[in-house]
């Protein structure tokens, strides 16, 4: 089985604000903060649309 490496982001807002999170699927969790399928943080839901600008 394959052990999933934990992941940084960083996420720009559309109100200009910066949001960091960590995952270990970053294009799942890009689609959860947009609302394209159930989850993402609370901060991010009223600051649609999100966009990575970092990762490491």
């Amino acid at each position: 089985m394959k052990q999933s490496s934990w992941i940084v982001y960083i996420l720009n807002c559309a109100d200009g604000t910066l949001y960091t999170g960590v995952t270990t699927d970053v294009e799942r969790r890009l689609r959860q903060h947009n609302g394209e399928i159930v989850g993402g943080a609370r901060y991010t839901r009223v600051r649609r649309p999100v966009a990575i600008v970092w990762q490491q």
